[in-house]
């Protein structure tokens, strides 16, 4: 019974992570951890050190996987683009081979009906048979018009598939170029990324889920993605330069609880650990 409740008090519940969570609950939080102050302090200033590595190589990629991904997408439209109007051109090819066939009949039926009127007497007859042959030239002057509007509509999306090939043939050079680039600059990185990576989760994985969460918070939300930083000038924030108070200076120093800056939010630690 004794060893039971050992054991339900031993055991921490711990709360929801609150993405509005407040700086104050997160330093009762940091504070009230297996892991001493200090440690956590330079763990999370090393899992800056390795973070801002990481950027430095995602910098030097700069803009070209962006650019990568902006050319392969309007390269998928283009071929879509392409396709879309080789296939109008075959819907107005089966439109003219349908419109000649059916010049033919409507051929064969006028020869039909002059045929039958030089045999007729009655005027009637002779006028009614008229009419036919009429309807069915009309009919003939349609299709041939469908003919004409089909080859027009062929010849204008010949001229358009054209141009959308050359600039097509002109983005696939270019994502060539770009990936090769690319590659080339990631080639150059993938040893000194993977260690990186390799340490970041190293390091990651020391640090309870809360003061993970707040800390990848505070890099998402600033432009440098400094969530961890020192004094500088002795006395002011080393992320947005405001000056920091005695106190809260003697505070950083003693490396017994988390700061934070009242101004930026960012994670100051003491300038002893770089």
């Amino acid at each position: 019974m004794a060893s039971t409740k050992k054991t339900a008090a031993a055991k921490k519940v711990e709360a929801p992570i609150d993405k509005r969570e407040t700086f104050v609950s997160l330093q009762k939080n940091f504070a009230d951890s297996e892991m001493p102050v200090e440690e956590k302090l330079k763990t999370l200033y090393k899992l800056q050190e390795a973070d801002s590595e990481i950027d430095k190589i995602v910098q030097l990629r700069g803009e070209l996987p962006a650019e990568v991904a902006a050319l392969e997408e309007e390269i998928a439209s283009m071929k879509e683009r392409s396709a879309q109007m080789a296939a109008a051109v075959e819907a107005f090819n089966r439109t003219i081979a349908d419109a000649k066939l059916s010049i033919a009949e409507h051929e064969s039926a006028i020869e039909k009906y002059k045929h039958q009127r030089e045999n007729i007497a009655n005027s009637r007859e002779y006028d009614s048979l008229s009419k036919e042959i009429e309807n069915e030239e009309l009919e003939r002057m349609i299709q041939e018009k469908k003919i004409n509007d089909s080859r027009l509509e062929i010849g204008n999306l010949k001229d358009q598939l054209d141009s959308v090939k050359e600039n097509l043939q002109m983005r696939t050079e270019d994502l060539k170029a770009k990936k090769e680039e690319l590659a080339t600059i990631v080639e150059s990185t993938a040893k000194e990324e993977a260690v990186l990576q390799e340490r970041r989760e190293a390091l990651a994985a020391k640090i309870d889920a809360r003061t993970m969460s707040a800390y990848e918070r505070i890099r998402a939300s600033v432009n440098n993605h400094l969530a961890v930083v020192g004094i500088y000038n002795g006395d002011s924030c080393g992320g947005c330069f405001n000056t920091i108070t005695p106190q809260r200076r003697v505070d950083i120093s003693s490396n017994r609880k988390l700061i934070i800056c009242e101004h930026c939010g960012r994670i100051i630690i003491n300038p002893d650990f770089e």
